[in-house]
């Protein structure tokens, strides 16, 4: 693979590469800090604005131009990604941390997803309806918001930022795209890949440089028609109380997702949803399992094949084989998480890891052993607090009744699943649980391409859905049209 240290990526704006004039700063690798993957720019205000600029020039022209045109971009795209993954899937690990399967896996998805837009968007239209006038016809005429802007996190840097830029394109907007300063190359890649494919001047614009500086501008300035948004509750009610009236908001916050473990459940599948939820991608996914709601006859057995599970698990740089667990994706991540562990242990009782790792291999690097807490109560820190990192909080229940009042007694409301082998309970958990992915013997991570994702209560705006057909609602406005034949 070429390495790619100390080279300087740049913005695009309006279909140029180009560096601002405040600098740039490193894009650190994790699992080795001395380990610069490249440099971004350190954009500002100037650069926000000329990026809106360019996208509103393009709108008119973009919008105008044949959607089986703009679909031939989007699978263009995809086959460039899939020729490209292999690339992307290192770099992806290299500036994140999780390991390469995983990255690559995660290219490969955006890639269905580009050409799962170009498929639906060619069959978004209206509506007619029927009424008495014969002379007359009435119908629903969607049209594209305009220009969008698209923040996107670092933990799924190249997947989320897909499922936002592809529907907006295909409906016909013009975009501004801003990824992750941690983790802002695999945003480059599939930017990269779409200039490639053929989309104009101006109609995607990529702006890096921390939020500070640029996100006021990207998401308060009236131009912009549309915001969508993956990242902390924090982050999205100060973008809520920023944002124009006239602009339309979509995002998916933070999450204290819980998986419910009943009397009757397969133990050995219980501890897999565990590990694969709460455990693979290091715990940095919103889905992520955090809370384990146990009942109080299966805990102990429960605990003791999870700790055997944990013990196997292999931590490590993820472009090394057989690595299960790569880093904190950043080092302030790493001491949130840290922090959690000592608040933990004097919460509830600590029964395994949570430590710093330390010694070859490990020292340039922000890697973390996954943890464990017992005889945790609803009322304790880390039973109520997203902690984004690989803690497993275990909470005891008596019934499925006190499972579902505790699972639901949180202001997130993002994911959740329950493990039984009782399809009455399974029933009954899907109309109870407030989460808006649900899901039964199930990991709370992972959703389909095809299938609407997100969050109620402080977990989402809770307005448009994500994924799926669902996703193309958010970039268009409804004209209702009555035409006199």
């Amino acid at each position: 693979m070429q390495q790619l240290e100390h080279k300087e990526f740049k913005n695009l704006i309006d279909g140029e590469w180009l560096a601002c004039e405040s600098g740039t700063y490193p894009n650190v690798n994790p699992a080795d800090n001395s380990d610069i993957v490249g440099r971004f720019q350190d954009s500002g205000q100037a650069e926000a604005r000329a990026a809106i600029e360019a996208a509103q020039r393009a709108f008119k022209a973009w919008r105008a131009k044949p959607v089986t045109a703009r679909a031939a971009i989007l699978v263009k795209a995809a086959e460039l990604l899939q020729e490209r993954a292999d690339q992307i899937g290192q770099e992806l690990t290299r500036e994140e941390g999780k390991p390469y399967a995983q990255a690559r896996g995660e290219v490969l998805r955006s890639a269905q997803t580009l050409r799962f837009y170009a498929i639906e968007g060619q069959t978004y239209t209206g509506e007619t309806y029927p009424q008495d006038d014969a002379n007359m016809l009435v119908h629903s005429q969607p049209e594209p918001l305009g220009v969008v802007t698209v923040i996107a996190p670092w933990n799924f840097p190249i997947s989320i930022p897909s499922r936002k830029i592809a529907p907006a394109l295909i409906t016909g907007n013009t975009v501004v795209f801003k990824p992750s300063t941690d983790a802002p190359l695999s945003g480059y890649r599939l930017v990269e890949a779409l200039v490639d494919a053929g989309v104009p001047a101006g109609v995607l614009n990529f702006v890096t440089g921390r939020a500070s500086r640029v996100g006021e501008t990207l998401t308060a300035s009236p131009e912009i028609r549309g915001v969508t948004f993956t990242g902390s509750t924090q982050a999205g009610e100060a973008i809520h109380r920023s944002a124009s009236m006239t602009t339309r908001l979509q995002m998916e916050l933070g999450g204290k997702n819980p998986l419910l473990v009943m009397d009757d459940a397969d133990l050995d599948v219980a501890v897999d949803l565990t590990v694969k939820g709460g455990l693979a991608l290091t715990g940095q996914a919103c889905t992520g399992t955090s809370r384990v709601l146990i009942h109080r006859s299966v805990r102990e057995a429960y605990v003791e094949k999870l700790l055997d599970r944990i013990a196997k698990l292999k931590v490590g740089n993820g472009m090394q084989d057989g690595i299960d667990l790569g880093p904190m994706a950043t080092e302030r991540q790493l001491q949130t998480v840290l922090e959690y562990v000592d608040i933990g242990k004097k919460e509830a009782t600590h029964v395994t890891g949570g430590d710093r790792l330390t010694g070859e291999g490990f020292d340039q690097g922000y890697f973390i052993s996954p943890a464990v807490f017992t005889d945790v109560r609803q009322n304790m820190r880390i039973a109520q607090e997203e902690i984004f990192g690989p803690v497993i909080a275990v909470i005891d229940v008596d019934s499925y009744e006190e499972a579902i009042e505790m699972a639901n007694d949180t202001p997130y409301g993002l994911s959740a699943s329950i493990v039984t082998n009782n399809a009455k309970l399974a029933h009954h958990f899907v109309d109870a649980i407030e989460a808006g992915t649900v899901k039964v013997n199930r990991t709370t991570t992972g959703n389909l391409i095809n299938a609407p994702f997100g969050g109620i209560k402080q977990s989402s705006t809770a307005t448009f859905r994500e994924s799926g057909r669902a996703g193309l609602d958010f970039f268009v406005q409804v004209k209702t049209v009555y035409r006199g034949v």
